[in-house]
């Protein structure tokens, strides 16, 4: 009996921590939807006018396959080359340095600095900060290697600056190869909703929103201000907004400006971005929270900096929930829980509820037909929400490692520079082809779970049939594309 009381504290503590998140998400929807818009946006600037200096930032390792492409959309920035300076900060130690050095050779009449360092120490934020006492700017544009800016970026970004409490300002990811597989189809969807429900919902209530890593400007009084780019998480880019922000500065979030870029095609990929993303977040929990949670801010601030610093953490939780739920759901076969608990324990799904119709809303924001997208939606929320569910056991170890303050290396997600549905990427040679161990438990899972769901099917007994299929179908699919990932 220790045992299931354990087990029904766990899963309910587990299930009320995704209620309390979805209740964050839903008030971001509602004011997303009451605000969606009212934003005015400053008229662009032209060329004619008395234009700032900008530098436009551009952090590479090892990206051959893209690199091009992301040059020359920036060479054909609209923008007076006497006052725009490119920093090319170069930390390849393969063919992409040669590559970078033929174009910028190319393009000689442009201000192109070149910075190349031998070492790559701090990762992503160290090249950042080593280049920015040579940038020339008052404003940093930054893109990662995937990135392809409009060419009128500047032109439409800078004038919020004339506001001079605005520190950064961040466009809208779009997506270059969404429909190459089902996949990039699944990372579309997901990232839709946070550029348009949460980066809205959050931005036009002024609560803390982050800069994206890219596709952004920042103001470089304000990096400074900050205290400049720090490499002690994996995300310094959320670590860097939290700081400028619990300093006064403001943020502007423009969803109608799209900076398109690529999507990982491969599992194995995926895993590498997501486990920089959700170890990085719960690196700047630990970092932040407890002095955002004491700070003088409104509680709304506070609660939903609570629930954007911990939002990784969801995968802890469903972690926990579904380990939790196998003896509960035997003891509900032995009849050794009352009927009063299982009801009561039904209402914790509705956060699954909630946060499914964040994403419907998105998904059917787009001004695509409605009838399309609802053929498409039938198969690509439920899948989605079973892949997430499925990368909890991956996910939820990064967190952890977070939470605690264990350190790891920046491993950048690679790049293929897929724009069709016919290119390959099998060939790419920064794929990993070393399986993890954690993936053969992630096959474990998925037998584990079928056998429960199939086991519910055999005894008629519905009432957690969801959850385990979504899981036995989530880490399924999670354990077969990586298997196929790893092993090319």
């Amino acid at each position: 009996m220790i045992v299931l009381y354990i087990s029904a504290l766990v899963f309910g503590l587990a299930m009320l921590f995704i209620l309390m998140y979805s209740l964050a998400q839903a008030h971001l929807l509602l004011h997303f939807i009451r605000t969606r818009h009212s934003s005015n946006p400053p008229k662009a600037f032209s060329q004619n006018q008395a234009l700032p200096k900008v530098t436009v930032q551009l952090p590479i390792f090892n990206e051959r396959y893209v690199v091009d492409r992301l040059l020359e959309a920036v060479f054909a920035l609209n923008y007076p080359s006497d006052k725009l300076q490119i920093q090319v900060l170069d930390d390849s130690t393969d063919l992409t340095q040669e590559l970078l050095l033929k174009k910028i050779q190319a393009y000689s009449h442009l201000d192109i600095h070149y910075l190349h360092r031998q070492e790559r120490v701090g990762y992503k934020a160290g090249a950042l900060k080593e280049g920015l006492p040579q940038a020339k700017g008052d404003f940093i544009a930054i893109f990662d290697a995937d990135f392809v800016p409009d060419p009128d970026f500047l032109l439409k970004v800078l004038p919020h600056f004339e506001d001079p409490k605005v520190g950064m300002v961040q466009s809208r990811w779009t997506h270059l190869n969404r429909d190459f597989s089902v996949f990039t189809q699944l990372q579309a969807f997901a990232l839709d909703a946070h550029f348009l429900v949460e980066q809205i919902g959050r931005n036009n209530q002024h609560a803390f929103m982050n800069f994206n890593g890219t596709g952004g400007i920042w103001r470089k009084s304000c990096i400074l201000d900050a205290g400049n780019w720090e490499a002690d998480t994996l995300t310094e880019d959320l670590d860097l907004s939290y700081r400028a922000q619990e300093r006064g500065w403001k943020f502007v979030y423009r969803p109608d400006i799209a900076s398109p870029a690529e999507l990982p095609p491969v599992m194995s990929a995926i895993k590498s971005q997501q486990y920089r993303w959700t170890k990085g977040g719960a690196e700047c929990a630990r970092k932040h929270l407890l002095r955002v949670l004491r700070g003088k801010f409104p509680f709304r601030i506070k609660f939903h900096a609570f629930a954007h610093l911990l939002n990784s953490a969801i995968f802890i939780a469903v972690l926990l929930a579904s380990l939790s739920s196998i003896p509960l759901w035997w003891a509900m076969q032995e009849g050794r829980m009352g009927q009063g608990s299982l009801n009561a324990g039904t209402l914790f799904f509705l956060g699954f509820l909630i946060i499914a119709l964040v994403y419907l809303f998105s998904f059917f924001y787009s001004k695509d037909g409605f009838g399309w997208r609802s053929m498409r939606v039938v198969w690509q929320l439920p899948l989605f929400l079973s892949v997430s569910m499925g990368l909890s056991l991956h996910n939820g170890i990064a967190v952890a490692e977070g939470l605690v303050g264990k350190k790891s290396a920046f491993i950048r997600t690679p790049k293929f520079n897929l724009a069709g549905n016919k290119q390959q990427w099998k060939d790419n040679s920064y794929l990993i082809f070393k399986m993890p161990f954690v993936t053969y438990f992630e096959g474990l899972m998925a037998l584990l779970f079928s056998g429960i769901a199939s086991a519910s099917l055999l005894l008629g007994f519905y009432l957690m049939l969801p959850f385990h299929l979504m899981l036995a179908v989530g880490y399924g699919t999670v354990f077969c594309s990586s298997y196929q990932s790893y092993r090319l």
